[in-house]
């Protein structure tokens, strides 16, 4: 799947039901991640189409921490809202009761009015989403990187944003983006009440006001890796140019009013899969970038209290970073993973090498997954 959009869990494989042994590692640290506790309300929200093993393994292991399990199978979301009736509004009401909820949706929240952030942050539950990555390839590997090692990286790179006035990316196709007056968003801590976060955890995120450059799209979720050259231009947060063939068509038909850039995030996961995987499992690798676009309001404004509905994230997975001119990625390698305190940290887990080794093709031993 490197290099092309898939439209939902249809086009991903099915495990064996045996397999189920291998992902509950993951779904540990699911649990831990959103801090079940027994007898809480734990909701697994599940597309019709997510693998069985997967949503099994998540309900096992919730049930394993006495907590009481309820499963929620629906229909497929729409990108971009396109369905504006989907979810149904019995799932706000379930989600009003439930402690925590576990999304194994494809597009789930940023494409949904009834699950976008604004709608979480006002429910008591912790909100895990499993965006395009309720596979047990997913959690197999990305999944099983230790949590406490994982928060060390994200405290980390969180405080050098923070302390940064400019981000540059940079790529060998041509992206030269610069970044300022920007916030950080980093937990480094289980979740919370209102609080929402993607799994795998792989990244730090930000939202800058000022944005200026060009981008040359290797991947993109609408128009998934264009057979031309496509460029977008940026000028003051805004998109002011977006130039090629039929992928900058896709991208002008799928948000008519135009595009802001609404955040970014910076990977540092080394275990998430950046080969083989979707590419909201990718975007997540130790070292890989990406951005998300959104539409403009009515007056042709940003406005991120709200769902845009034409979300479109661009992928880049082997890009240059520099925090003001100091390198922070280099050609998608994350010099933070030779951070002495980060590899004495990940030593107790076991051979530092091995897992803070970004290969994407190694999957790390159960065994290393917890101390």
């Amino acid at each position: 799947m490197n290099g092309t959009t898939c439209f939902s869990y249809l086009d991903t494989p099915t495990a064996a039901p045996l397999s189920i042994t291998e992902l509950m590692p993951g779904a540990y640290n699911v649990m831990e991640y959103t801090a079940v506790a027994a007898g809480e309300q734990v909701l697994i929200l599940t597309e019709n189409s997510v693998d069985p093993v997967v949503v099994q393994a998540l309900a096992a292991a919730a049930a394993y921490r006495n907590a009481e399990v309820h499963v929620l199978a629906v229909p497929p979301f729409s990108a971009g809202g396109w369905d504006s009736e989907r979810p149904s509004p019995m799932l706000s009401a379930i989600h009003a009761e439930a402690d925590v909820v576990l999304s194994c949706t494809w597009w789930g929240e940023v494409h949904s009015d009834r699950l976008f952030f604004d709608e979480v942050a006002k429910r008591k539950a912790r909100f895990l989403s499993l965006h395009q990555t309720a596979t047990a390839s997913a959690l197999a590997t990305g999944a099983r990187f230790p949590l406490e090692l994982y928060f060390a990286l994200e405290a980390k790179a969180t405080a050098q944003l923070a302390a940064a006035s400019e981000i540059r990316v940079t790529t060998a196709a041509g992206t030269d983006v610069t970044f300022r007056d920007f916030a950080t968003s980093g937990h480094h801590a289980p979740l919370t009440a209102g609080m929402w976060r993607p799994f795998p955890y792989g990244g730090v995120n930000f939202y800058p006001n000022r944005t200026d450059g060009l981008l040359v799209i290797e991947e993109s979720t609408v128009t998934g890796t264009p057979a031309e050259p496509t460029t977008i231009e940026i000028t003051d947060n805004v998109v002011t140019a977006i130039d090629g063939a039929t992928a900058a068509t896709e991208l002008r038909h799928y948000s008519p009013r135009g595009y802001y850039l609404r955040h970014a995030l910076i990977g540092l996961n080394p275990k998430v899969r950046s080969s083989g995987g979707t590419q909201f499992e990718r975007e997540k690798h130790a070292g890989a970038f990406y951005l998300g676009l959104d539409a403009l309001t009515e007056k042709g404004e940003p406005d991120r209290s709200g769902p845009g509905h034409a979300h479109c994230d661009c992928q880049f997975d082997k890009p240059t970073i520099t925090l003001d001119g100091t390198p922070f990625i280099e050609d998608g390698r994350l010099r933070l993973l030779e951070d002495p305190e980060i590899r004495e940290l990940a030593a107790l887990f076991g051979p530092a090498d091995v897992l803070l080794d970004s290969n994407p093709r190694m999957v790390l031993p159960a065994r290393y997954t917890r101390h």
